[in-house]
């Protein structure tokens, strides 16, 4: 899941891997991330994989060696194919984030990855205020405008909003700002998850007029107004995530 969007998109149904070496990758990638696969424990051996997978021996090590590119795994001769530590883990390859998706949700995680977001976006804003063009801003108002129609299509509303996030990022001029966007889609992904799974129509409106004073405060070229507006979005996007966290914790509690 490499192209902007397609992890959001995935949020109707999970996309399944194209292939046998897709599928190899992402049976042992999201096992990692989810613990099934625990750090610092050794894989089984290439025998016992290559028949639990149904693959050569040629397709599991190039799956084995795209996850040691991500930091996943790490071969060694004679001692095996062991699960590195976290702290090795490409936090910002978008396959990577992806499987966070799959997994059980982290309150702890997902407020890393908002303060991370609270720490970059905000900056990206003010400096889409100072820089953006006239072309980027029609895009502002045209994603901005399909996010409105798209009210009765959650997975639609959830792609517009960030499509515009992604014509900010452009905007901002920093190409380390837009590289750091699979971050965003992530957050994205979380906050909507249930909302486009259980087509919640209804828990669309409150994104609106925060994303509206966004755009404002960028076109009138406030990069203060920005950041602040930008914070607000990123706050909603936490609050969002948080409570279906809570509300998945508590499944019998009755909704106000």
């Amino acid at each position: 899941m490499s192209e902007p969007g397609s992890l959001l998109r995935s949020l109707s149904g999970q996309a399944r891997p194209r292939n046998f070496h897709s599928h190899v990758i992402h049976a042992l990638g999201s096992g990692v991330i989810a613990g099934q696969f625990p750090q610092g424990s050794t894989l089984p051996g290439d025998a016992e994989l290559c028949d639990q997978f149904d693959v050569s021996r040629t397709v599991l090590r190039e799956a084995i060696k795209t996850l040691e590119a991500k930091g996943l795994l790490e071969s060694r001769p004679k001692v095996g194919t062991k699960v590195t530590r976290k702290n090795h883990w490409n936090l910002f390859d978008p396959q990577v984030l992806a499987w966070y998706l799959d997994a059980s949700p982290d309150r702890e995680f997902l407020k890393s990855l908002h303060d991370v977001r609270m720490a970059l976006e905000p900056l990206t804003a003010a400096q889409a205020a100072s820089f953006r063009s006239g072309d980027q801003l029609r895009l502002m108002h045209y994603w901005l405008r399909q996010m409105e129609l798209s009210q009765a299509e959650p997975l639609n509303f959830c792609l517009a909003d960030f499509e515009l996030h992604l014509i900010i990022a452009d905007a901002s001029r920093n190409p380390f700002l837009r590289a750091a966007y699979g971050m965003v889609e992530l957050s994205h992904a979380f906050a909507y998850l249930h909302i486009v799974a259980n087509d919640r129509q209804d828990a669309l409106a409150p994104f609106l007029d925060p994303h509206r004073m966004l755009v404002t405060q960028i076109e009138r070229g406030d990069p203060q107004g920005a950041t602040s507006a930008m914070q607000a979005v990123i706050l909603l996007d936490q609050i969002t995530a948080l409570n279906q966290i809570d509300h998945q914790s508590h499944p019998m509690r009755s909704e106000a």
